[in-house]
């Protein structure tokens, strides 16, 4: 049961024990429940926010969010043109962290709502290369963590792995994601200082003298560390709209070296995302998360498979995560009982499941009478795996088996009713012994480079 805001004010006075409490309010998030907040007024004019988690997954990372703003110091906060929250008290309620910081005012704008041009889009761009342009020493002296560009590829061949392993991914983006992996000028960068994932309701903005939005303030500091910079980046796949202004701003603001490879590799990392989902579902034994996952996942592949992995000037992949409010990850919808399906990550909203498939119902049935467009997936902004050998045997059979899938009948890609091009013009056309070949050697090109970090080839 959520906690009531005169709850969470007591809260505030057992952080903050000489200070007095003369209001208080309640705050949404937006955070699928994982933190009971509220804003309460103290005798000295302040303004602070309480925020008490509500389960152990939510307290990990309200602990990891304490610390990263205490490795802010004076020093760093005075060369960021933003502010962010100063940690003020903490107490435990139910053996938990409860955290008492400042409040900054401001208003937020989610990712699927930024508009192309200068304003939004723009001040986006511009923080978050301000955020990385900070020296890792900040986050060296802190013990945050520190990644190498190759152990940020590591980690995505893991979560891959993972996600193989629970024999549901689709062979299409298996093989997808496996040459983006396995392209090295995809993973030549520079780390830099990394938010861990942050998106724009993460940021707080107020407009200046002209009407022009300003970041004023970030709020989302608990991922801090060093890593891929394209991880902040993201976001822009739920923005396509505005995803060339924001990567133009960023390297005209950034005082590092080009990365001509940020866009495709922000990209894939939203993309992964999906896996992520289906890995967390089995994690915890979860048939519905599972479930939203692999309806997630079908509908990506239906869309991308036979899109490039690394291309410059594509766009469709942008596409087909576009517009993040209308991400189903919730789990409601498949006529489960109510779970906790956050993920850790305050970004799935269960009440958009049922939205998303009831689209794809309507638009399956258009495309009986209409033609074949690129159906758009939802993806909202989202916040290490461990490779289970063991599980390798099942994994490879079960991919084997969509590859047998996916080369069978005639030699079209598949339509997105299930059928073949060969199908619908009669069956005229058969397989020859030259498609087979060159379809058996691009899994065997998958598969090598799925599994060319772990040393398994």
């Amino acid at each position: 049961m959520a906690r009531s805001p005169l709850t969470l004010a007591a809260t505030v006075t057992s952080a903050l024990p000489r200070v007095v409490v003369t209001g208080v309010g309640s705050l949404s998030e937006g955070t699928s429940g994982r933190y009971d907040s509220a804003i309460a007024e103290l005798d000295d004019g302040r303004r602070v926010v309480v925020r008490v988690p509500v389960d152990d997954g939510a307290d990990a990372d309200l602990v990891a969010e304490a610390r990263a703003l205490r490795s802010l110091t004076a020093g760093v906060r005075g060369v960021l043109p933003f502010g962010a929250p100063d940690v003020l008290g903490e107490t435990r309620v139910d053996g938990r962290l409860a955290l008492v910081q400042t409040l900054l005012p401001g208003y937020r704008v989610d990712a699927a709502h930024v508009p192309a041009g200068r304003g939004i889009a723009t001040a986006l761009a511009t923080a978050t290369a301000q955020v990385h342009d900070l020296p890792v020493t900040v986050v060296r002296d802190a013990g945050l963590p520190m990644l190498t560009a190759d152990e940020v590829r590591a980690d995505a061949e893991r979560l891959l792995d993972a996600a193989e392993a629970t024999g549901l991914l689709p062979f299409g983006l298996l093989r997808r994601w496996s040459t983006a992996l396995g392209s090295d000028p995809l993973w030549r960068f520079e780390t830099t200082v990394v938010l861990g994932g942050v998106d724009p309701a993460s940021f707080v903005f107020e407009d200046d003298a002209d009407g022009v939005p300003q970041v004023t303030g970030l709020l989302t500091w608990g991922g801090l560390g060093v890593g891929d910079p394209a991880i902040d980046l993201r976001w822009t796949a739920s923005a396509p709209a505005a995803r060339d202004d924001v990567f133009d701003t960023y390297a005209r603001a950034s005082h590092r070296a080009p990365d001509a490879q940020i866009a495709e590799r922000a990209r894939l990392h939203a993309e992964l995302e999906f896996a992520r989902w289906l890995v967390h579902g089995q994690t915890v034994g979860s048939e519905e998360i599972v479930a939203d996952a692999i309806a997630l996942l079908t509908a990506l592949d239906d869309t991308m498979r036979d899109q490039p992995a690394v291309a410059h000037e594509s766009t469709t992949a942008d596409d087909a995560i576009a517009a993040s409010e209308r991400l189903p990850l919730g789990g409601s919808a498949l006529g489960a009982a109510a779970i906790d399906t956050s993920m850790h990550t305050d970004t799935f909203d269960p009440e958009t499941l049922a939205g998303f498939l009831a689209d794809e119902e309507a638009r399956a049935a258009d495309r009986e009478s209409g033609p074949d467009a690129t159906v758009p997936i939802d993806l909202s902004e989202w916040s290490g795996l461990t490779f289970d050998d063991g599980a390798s045997g099942t994994a490879a059979s079960a991919r084997e088996g969509a590859a047998v899938t996916e080369d069978a009948g005639a030699g079209g890609a598949p339509a997105r009713d299930g059928s073949r091009d060969g199908a619908d013009r009669g069956g005229d056309e058969q397989v020859t012994a030259d498609d087979a070949e060159r379809d058996a050697e691009l899994d065997t090109a998958a598969r090598n480079a799925l599994r060319r970090w772990t040393g398994t080839v």
